[in-house]
């Protein structure tokens, strides 16, 4: 797995998150891993993905959508899926 095994969930960046998950996906897959620690992997897996999901949403809420008038100027801003 990556260095960051150990480090609390919530302090990783989403690309280190997926990476680790990606990372624990493959060693579950190729089932050379005793079971305590599949046991053990999986329940981080299931932390890392929570989080990843939690840092999707947080960018989602993030993004704007600039409502232009006529002129192409920008008349207000909302959120991205308010159509």
């Amino acid at each position: 797995m990556t260095g960051s095994v150990g480090t609390d969930v919530t302090e990783l960046s989403f690309e280190k998150a997926v990476a680790e998950l990606e990372s624990i996906v493959a060693r579950l897959e190729r089932g050379d891993v005793a079971l305590d620690e599949s046991i053990s992997i999986y329940e981080r897996g299931e932390a890392l993905k929570k989080h990843c999901e939690m840092l999707l949403t947080s960018a989602e809420n993030r993004i704007e959508k600039i409502r232009l008038d006529r002129s192409g100027k920008p008349q207000s801003v909302e959120p991205l899926d308010g159509e």
